[in-house]
């Protein structure tokens, strides 16, 4: 069993920073992709950025590129979500997941965390 518990979200003005944390529990972390996805009220969760087994590998949606930065550390069992120019419309729940891949995929995740919730005010 895997248990991912995020952190590190908060309330932020527009052009502020947050940095995301997700610590993983239960199972070889350093063998499978992770990724961030968020859900935004009334929206369907959408992916966000995506990290291979190695953090070699990066991936992001279209409106997040060049202001979010993924990356790893397989010592720590952590992800992070470092996000820079926020926007109001970057405002929703944040959640961290793990794929039973080595990449990110469009399968789903098989994991899943709580959530932390971001707020960009404008």
């Amino acid at each position: 069993q895997v248990q991912l518990v995020e952190s590190g979200g908060g309330l932020v003005q527009a052009g502020g920073s947050l940095r995301l944390s997700c610590a993983a529990s239960g199972r070889t972390f350093s063998d499978y992709a992770m990724g961030w996805f968020r859900q935004a009220p009334g929206k369907e969760r959408e992916f966000v950025a995506g990290v291979n087994w190695s953090g070699r590998s990066t991936s992001y949606a279209d409106s997040v590129k060049g202001r979010f930065t993924i990356s790893r550390d397989n010592a720590a069992k952590t992800v992070y979500l470092q996000m820079n120019s926020l926007k109001p419309e970057d405002t929703a729940v944040y959640f961290c997941a793990l794929y039973i891949k080595a990449v990110v995929t469009t399968t789903p995740p098989r994991y899943w965390g709580q959530g932390t919730q971001v707020t960009v005010s404008s």
